[in-house]
């Protein structure tokens, strides 16, 4: 897509006629790389078929059809001609676009610059403009909006009189940059205008940058020209920006309620009444300063750094002052408020943060900020007024005997016994330290002894999964990022408890913004590295375990929790909070535990010793549960045992139906050391190489050599498998470190995948050559993420065909996801040219839905067997079938007992899971007969919600 930049313009150029300019054009495209030696012939073909003279001094000269293939590179170079040139018929250009476009792009850019051609005098104004800066600000043809906001409204202002009103008027105009320092001045000389109702208005056109009005209010009533003055408006004029204020003010007074302006008494109720940018409606908090000296460097320095603390914006300012708020995180910003003993400053904060942090700096303020402070008098104490966002949450209520509560399923198991619920330890220590010396050694003296608990957890932790996650916390101890935080805070006298939890909880929060489930999880692991050195530093011991099997009930497991357990009498555990991926359920796992993570707060509610029934398969979970449920979970995990037991002596057989239906069953893993375990588990090849983690195990990118080796020991250890490879899936949800990513507002909705890597080709040739040169003629089947479009497939598939002829590959498949709706929609367009499609249901799920599979109350809802999911992947079959392709299901959905039914009978060929669920999933299929299946998965269809659907299997 054709944009214009400045790095595109040539000013002041020159050329004798028409043919002179399109060589001159014809030149900068060729030295800029865009097209090759011999495009001016095109240019000039087309000038004969018509002239390229849109008016207003603009030409836009392209090339023919005929010369797209001397196209490089999508691109346009302007040139500027100041003395103009004929392009015939009279018509002067003063600016020339020369277009390189493979297509008809340029329609585009005659979109951008629609506007700009309806401008009278263009022309000229492009003829005269002396920077490219000016010539785009022409082009884009955008009129400027007049600024009106928050900042430019000053209510009650203790003037004395209408030139000091004036001043502040032109003040807030220079503030926010719409006038240059000379305005007060022009407004004096200027005439003012009595609009009625107390309102005044001046205006002028003299030294403005940018249109811009001010309104300001006085403190007492004020006089002018025997006139009342309750309100001033100061406009900085600049063309017809302010025509539609003009317009609703004049409407206002119309309707008799120019008084409501000047006694408003708040910026909000100006905005909302003039359709000015009205401000978010974010709590706030004013409390009067008590520091003899004012907000100085030493208790600015400490508000500073309380408000760093949290992770959102914090603004200050002086309630009597027409100074705007500044940055409360901002040591200079502070300073420059000037703030004196007695006045009354505003915090606003953001609401997600505004609780905490507004009652945090109201009681740092009210101690003195660090400083020893005298109580301010009686007359002058100012009462703290929080205007809060109303959130209504609705009353949690602990749960009844008999209730069935729905979490998410994280560790397999049916586990019964009383609940043991522990609530966070309580940690009292002071903010101030005794010595930066003393300080110091406390710290390090506990985390001596918490690295010498990690090494005892890892010597004694018969699971790799637990001991790889404790070799993280050991580093997460020797992060330099956090050390050397503390280690300033140290210096600065916090004391070593405050320092500690301080850094690592804003660790964790920036951890958690970055909205991926995935890594959003391990904030769970700093913080629970976090409380264990805070509870060394403070000297609390761990709450004792029951003697008798229990089910352990907490807000959020930490993995250290969980490796403290004894399995022998931790029947089972039960999280207010978590997900499936956490550290605290992949440990639960390893410990075969049975687990169910984010079943809400009511759980939390529940009294020690009240009997349970955890069904961690299911997710469900039932309060004190009758006779004859218990006889039926305890006959259920029976059964299942016999089952598991049954399918493990079976795993190294194929999964046929009982009528003869083949379904292959492959694995997901993320690296080369999990296909030796995939193997022995029964895998007939990996349906999902999830390569972006041997890129996150790089502190830069991976070159060419080492990504061969790696995917080269994955098809060793396949022994002639197949090997289903996932190109680079990370983006805004899943940052790089070396490769930085603009914040996004949504990143599940951002540039992420397929989308990013088509902008970093050279990152996504490479690997794909390292993929090819791995191959050496073994089964090799690529599939690229995130596709939602059929020409981002194209783009993929020709840069591997072209690669392709360098590195020759046999038996070569290339694929794409299906994880965005669209792509299941375009099923039937892009099956006539993929070899095959992978539904990623974990994201196709959360995308059909709307629902972030993260979310902490919601996740439990974004269920894969909802039927707007089946009927997608019902699509996506049928599609592919009718062209020969074959689809797999390589997300969570295709371990689910539930789920693999309703799968073998809508079609699907291939089913990749976790290695430790290929034997289960394998017994699943052999149980099924293809046309029952089939029968099943059409009534699916036609429900109507998850719930119903898992009941309809269950039935069977």
């Amino acid at each position: 897509m054709l944009e214009l930049t400045i790095e595109q313009i040539s000013m002041a150029q020159s050329a004798v006629d028409k043919p002179a300019a399109l060589q001159l054009l014809a030149e900068k495209l060729v030295a800029d790389g865009l097209v090759a030696e011999g495009y001016l012939a095109g240019l000039q073909a087309r000038e004969a078929q018509g002239s390229t003279f849109l008016g207003q001094g603009i030409a836009i000269p392209h090339g023919t059809p005929e010369t797209r293939d001397l196209v490089f590179a999508t691109g346009v170079r302007l040139l500027q001609f100041p003395q103009g040139v004929d392009w015939g018929d009279g018509q002067i250009v003063y600016l020339a676009i020369g277009i390189a476009a493979k297509s008809d792009e340029h329609l585009r850019l005659l979109q951008l610059l629609t506007r700009a051609l309806g401008e009278t005098d263009l022309g000229q104004a492009l003829r005269t403009a002396s920077t490219p800066e000016a010539l785009l600000k022409l082009l884009q043809g955008a009129p400027q909006e007049l600024a009106l906001d928050a900042q430019m409204i000053s209510l009650g202002v203790a003037a004395e009189d209408f030139e000091e009103l004036v001043w502040r008027g032109a003040r807030l105009l220079r503030q926010a940059d719409c006038v240059s320092n000379g305005f007060a001045a022009v407004l004096q000389q200027v005439e003012a205008l009595p609009l009625g109702d107390g309102l005044w208005w001046l205006h002028s056109e003299q030294t403005v940058k940018k249109p811009g009005l001010a309104f300001v209010t006085p403190q007492h009533p004020l006089r002018y020209l025997g006139q009342p003055l309750t309100g001033l408006f100061c406009l900085a004029s600049l063309g017809e920006a302010h025509q539609a204020l003009l317009e609703r003010l004049c409407g206002l007074l119309i309707e008799g309620r120019g008084q409501e302006l000047g006694r408003a008494t708040n910026p909000r109720a100006v905005l909302e009444a003039l359709g000015g940018d009205v401000p978010a409606d974010w709590p706030s908090a004013r409390i009067g300063l008590p520091n003899a000296h004012g907000l100085h460097a030493r208790p600015a320095k400490v508000l500073a750094q309380l408000a760093k603390r949290f992770e959102g914006e914090i603004h200050l300012r002086l309630v009597d002052s027409a100074e705007p708020a500044v940055s409360a995180k901002s040591l200079s910003k502070l300073l420059s408020l000037g703030a004196r003993r007695g006045q009354v400053l505003e915090f606003i904060a953001e609401p997600a943060i505004a609780n905490d942090a507004l009652a945090a700096l109201l009681a740092a303020v009210e101690e003195g900020l660090g400083e020893e402070v005298e109580p301010l008098p009686a007359v002058a104490e100012v009462a703290v007024v929080v205007e809060e966002t109303v959130v209504v949450t609705p009353k949690v209520q602990a749960p009844v005997a008999g209730q069935q509560l729905q979490g998410i399923a994280a560790a397999p198991g049916i586990a019964m016994g009383p609940a043991h619920v522990q609530v966070p330890q309580a940690f009292d220590y002071p903010l101030r330290g005794e010595s930066h010396p003393v300080e110091h050694q406390r710290l390090q003296d506990a985390l001596v002894q918490v690295r010498e608990d990690i090494e005892g957890l890892i010597r004694r932790s018969q699971a790799k999964a637990i001991r790889e996650i404790f070799v993280t916390h050991q580093e997460m101890l020797d992060d330099p990022a956090l050390t050397e935080e503390v280690a300033s805070r140290l210096k600065q006298g916090e004391s070593a408890p405050a320092a500690w939890i301080s850094v690592i909880e804003a660790a964790a929060r920036q951890q958690e913004a970055l909205q991926d489930a995935l890594l959003a999880e391990r904030a769970a692991d700093l913080r629970d590295i976090g409380r264990r050195v805070l509870a060394q530093l403070c000297g609390v011991q761990s709450a004792d375990e029951p003697s008798q099997p229990y089910i352990l009930v907490m807000d959020e497991v930490g993995p250290s929790d969980v490796a403290r357990l004894d399995p022998a009498r931790v029947a089972g555990i039960l999280t207010a909070r978590g997900g499936a991926t956490a550290h605290s359920a992949i440990v639960a796992r390893a410990l075969g535990i049975p687990a169910i993570v984010g079943a809400g707060e009511a759980v939390l509610l529940l009294k020690s010793g009240c009997p349970l029934m955890l069904d961690g398969q299911r997710g469900h979970l039932v309060v004190e549960p009758s006779e004859e449920v218990r006889q039926r979970a305890i006959e259920e995990r029976e059964t299942r045992a016999r089952r598991q037991e049954a399918a493990d002596a079976r795993r190294l057989e194929t999964a046929v139906t009982r009528d003869g239906h083949a379904v292959e069953v492959f694995a997901n893993i993320g690296e080369s050391a999990g296909v030796k375990a995939a193997v022995e588990q029964g895998a007939e090849g990996v349906g999902l190489l999830r390569t972006e983690l041997i890129f996150m195990a790089h502190s830069q990118a991976p070159d060419e050599a080492i990504q061969e080796a790696e995917y080269r020991r994955v098809l060793d250890g396949l022994a002639g498998r197949p090997l289903v490879v996932r190109t680079l899936d990370v983006g805004g949800d899943k940052p790089l470190p070396y490769w930085p990513i603009a914040k996004e507002e949504n990143p599940f909705l951002g540039v992420r995948g397929i989308r990013l890597t088509l902008q970093r080709p050279d990152v996504m040739e490479s690997q794909l050559r390292a993929l090819l040169r791995a191959a050496d003629n073994r089964p090799l089947r690529i599939m690229f993420p995130m596709v939602g479009s059929v020409e981002e497939w194209r783009q993929a598939r020709d840069m591997t065909e072209r690669l392709r002829l360098e590195i020759p590959v046999a038996d070569l498949q290339l694929g794409i996801m299906i994880e965005v709706p669209s792509a299941a929609l375009l099923a039937p367009v892009l099956a006539k040219e993929v070899d095959f499609f992978s539904v990623g249901t974990n994201d196709l799920t959360q995308y059909t839905l709307a629902i972030d599979r993260g979310h902490p109350t919601l996740s439990a809802q974004a269920d894969g067997l909802h039927p707007a999911v089946l009927q997608l992947i019902d699509i996506t079959v049928r599609a592919a079938h009718a062209h020969g392709k074959w689809v797999g299901i390589c997300g969570e959905l295709a371990a689910d007992p539930l789920a693999v039914p309703l799968l073998v009978g809508l079609g699907v060929d291939e089913l990749s899971v976790s290695a430790r669920s290929i034997a289960e999933v394998k017994a699943g299929v052999r149980e099924l007969t293809l046309e029952h299946a089939k029968s099943l998965a059409q009534t699916a269809l036609g429900l109507g919600s998850a719930a119903d659907v898992r009941a309809l299997v269950e039935k069977q």
